[in-house]
């Protein structure tokens, strides 16, 4: 075939460019992607006004981000994409608990809380106790696993997003289980919220008639020595937004209720067990 572009053999072309000592998985990466983009600005036959669209998208959603806001994982959220990687290399058996989306909004160093504590820390918001166990799949309590728990505040806004007016680590905290593989704080319970669409995903949300909403969830990122993270949300029963969420984060096993509750420091409860499965890297083979 020959080495000169034109129509018909571009993809080829483009991918015989690349050098024999490319790294077998870049070459692998690369050349599907090329070989898909070329396919696809073939199918649609793309117009060069849309490419010159389609790069100024780009260009804007690359202006957008900074420390604190990632417009491309945004992007990639709500195209399905982080859910379908997250899918892909996620596979569990029956009866673990199912990842969903990492989300922008986690923060290293969140405080260590005791057992029981309360994460929220701006009075506001309707407040809700959560507990339950980390488990194994035999339903083993797994002691000392670390329990990340973060959430947006009554208002629909993480802390990060309003540094001036939440208070420093507002509805995050990271609690440890003894030996009973045991979990209980206080946060608030979650409200639903758009994610930030006044940026360049926004706008294509806009076109494409999509709302930008996520529906009400706690996240968890649970870790625990020999065992596989768990990256996760745990989503509130009945919220309007569960079967159309803009980032496709919801699966119905994280779907859990948030019952009333007479209690002296909260008027909700939700419990849900955790159930982790051994780390490939330290699973004995059979």
């Amino acid at each position: 075939m020959s080495a000169y572009f034109n129509e018909a053999n571009s993809a080829h072309v483009v991918n015989e460019r690349m050098a024999p000592e490319t790294s077998p998985r870049l070459q692998e990466v690369m050349g599907s992607l090329i070989q898909h983009l070329h396919a696809f600005i073939k199918d649609v036959q793309l117009r060069p006004e849309e490419w010159e669209t389609a790069i100024d998208f780009l260009t804007r959603t690359g202006q957008m981000c900074s420390a604190e806001r990632q417009e491309f994982i945004l992007l990639s959220d709500c195209l399905g994409l982080s859910m379908l990687v997250d899918a892909i290399h996620h596979r569990r058996p029956e009866g673990a608990t199912e990842n969903t989306v990492f989300g922008p909004f986690f923060v290293e160093g969140a405080p260590e809380k005791t057992m029981g504590s309360c994460i929220s820390l701006d009075e506001k918001g309707e407040l809700c106790l959560y507990e339950g166990i980390v488990k194994d799949l035999n339903g083993e309590p797994i002691a000392q696993a670390r329990i990340h728990a973060w959430s947006d505040n009554a208002d629909g806004f993480y802390d990060v997003q309003q540094p001036d007016q939440q208070p420093k680590w507002n509805n995050r905290g990271v609690f440890t289980t003894d030996a009973d593989g045991r979990y209980h704080f206080i946060g608030i319970k979650p409200v639903s919220y758009p994610i930030p669409d006044d940026g360049p995903v926004g706008q294509l949300l806009k076109q494409l008639g999509r709302h930008p909403y996520r529906p009400a969830h706690m996240h968890f990122m649970i870790e625990a020595p020999g065992y596989d993270k768990v990256i996760t949300h745990t989503f509130v029963q009945g919220d309007n937004y569960l079967e159309s969420d803009t980032v496709f984060g919801v699966k119905q096993s994280l779907v859990t209720a948030f019952d009333p509750i007479e209690h002296p420091q909260a008027q909700w409860r939700s419990t849900f067990d955790f159930v982790l499965v051994p780390h490939p890297r330290t699973s004995t083979a059979t």
